[in-house]
Parts: structure tokens; sequence; C-alpha cells
């Protein structure tokens, strides 16, 4: 995960705009390809076609996708008055049975050889207590400001926000990463992996999230590394202003998680 241009605000987040962020935007689960094809969708306009970290899977379509997503649970932010996506992030479970590299999480297939730490390393973890937390994006329409006038020409139809409305922006990365923690607490895993740019840690621990390095820095779509923290290390540090949110997505994805394992398993009883 990369914080610029996914997001350019790193100052601290204030409390007083928490209550607004929740009127103003909405946490879906996506349950349906449909809805799956707009979280791609959107890692597609930022991964391949603003960063071009990525080449497209699906350049017909306009999808970016990988062999992770089968493993993964899909969340998306909206902007309510819009309907607009406003940003999405996945949460990875490896599957132990499955084969490579489905058993194992996004960043020990391509950074495995990264991973230093004596104890905090997935394979030295107990099975099924770990998740990853990755492919964070935010619409660029939704950032603090348009880059530059080249990439305002390629955005066609740009709906107005209000200066009230912006200054929610910031919260949008944080809410991302929130949305991702909550989901996997609620699916009992323990643990947290994320592969972030540095700057990124810095940004989530204005918010509590205080990171453990757990790898050394590689050259993958910029200068990464692999981050870790637990449940104890993150509840403890969630600052006292982000509370109302973490209470909020939990309330906000206990009901669509139950709906979607419950699809789940009637599925496979057929």
């Amino acid at each position: 995960m990369k914080p610029s241009p996914l997001s350019e605000n790193r100052i601290k987040v204030p409390s007083d705009l928490i209550e607004r962020f929740i009127q103003e935007f909405s946490f879906k689960l996506c349950m349906t390809e449909q809805e799956k094809q707009q979280a791609y969708r959107l890692r597609h306009d930022v991964y391949c076609e603003e960063l071009q970290y990525e080449e497209p899977t699906d350049p017909y379509k306009k999808l970016e996708y990988d062999i992770h997503d089968q493993n993964s649970i899909h969340c998306l932010i909206e902007h309510r008055r819009t309907g607009i996506v406003a940003g999405c992030v996945r949460v990875v479970m490896p599957c132990h049975s499955s084969p490579y590299p489905l058993n194992q999480l996004p960043l020990q297939s391509y950074g495995s050889q990264s991973l230093t730490h004596i104890e905090l390393h997935p394979d030295r973890l107990e099975q099924d207590s770990y998740y990853e937390i990755s492919r964070l994006a935010v619409n660029r329409l939704f950032r603090t400001r348009v880059r530059d006038d080249s990439s305002t020409e390629k955005i066609s139809n740009i709906p107005f926000f209000s200066t009230e409305e912006r200054q929610l922006f910031p919260l949008l990365s944080s809410g991302l990463f929130i949305t991702g923690y909550a989901l996997g607490r609620q699916l009992g895993k323990i643990q947290v992996f994320a592969m972030m740019e540095p700057s990124l840690p810095r940004l989530l621990a204005l918010t509590g999230f205080h990171f453990t390095k757990v790898g050394e820095t590689i050259n993958f779509h910029g200068r990464r590394s692999a981050y870790y923290i637990d449940k104890q290390k993150a509840e403890s540090g969630l600052k006292q202003a982000l509370l109302p949110l973490y209470l909020h997505i939990q309330h906000s994805l206990t009901p669509q998680l139950e709906k979607m394992l419950a699809k789940e398993a009637s599925i496979s009883h057929i």
C-alpha cells in the first residue's frame, strides 16, 4: 500500500469530523461479482492507469485483480450523496490447504526473502490467526486536490464537492485501513500484515496504529516494507477520537458479513 497519491494528507485526524464522515460515507462488503468489479475497476484506475504499477488484468473491462482475490473479502467506501465508490480495500486470508500461492499472504508471494523478523514471520505464527490488508485505493476524485492538469483531463463528468465535503477526504485512507482491520477482527483474526511505503505507517501512527517493521525494504512498486500489528497493540493504541468510527464500521459490517457467510454455507451444502 502507498499513501501518495492514494492519500495526500498526513495531518492528525480531527475528531470533530468523524460524525460527518459517518453520515456522508457508507461501508459495504462486496457480495456479488458486480460489486467486486467495482473494486477491481477502481484498482485499475489507480494501480494501472494512474500509478502504472500493474498491467490491467482485463484491459477491455478495465479491471485489475489477481489470484489472491480468491481468498479475499472486498470492502468499498461509498459517498452517499453521489453514489460514487470513494475507496476500496481487501482482506486476504490464506488457505493453508490450498496450493501455492493461495496458501500464503500476497506479501510472501513477492517478498518472502525480505521477511527478516525472527518471531513475527507468517510461517512462525499460528495458522488462521493472521491476514493481510492490501490493495487499498482511494478514488482520485476524493483526494484533497487533483495532482495536476494532465490528470484532470482524464476525468470526465467531475462531480462538485463542497468545501465541507472535501474536509472529509483525508479520512478515507485511515477509514479504509480501519475497515480492513475491523473485518479481520470480526473473522476472528488477531494479527495483521501489510506491505507499505514507509510514510503510510507514519500516517497510521497518528490514528493509533503503531506497526512493527518485519522486513527489509524492497523495490516493489517503489520502496516498500512489510509491517505487522496485533490485536492488543492496535486496539490499545486506537485514538479515542476514532473509536466511534471503528464501532460504526463494526456495526455496519456485522450484518453484511453474517449474510455473506450464511450464503457461502448454503452453497457449500448444495
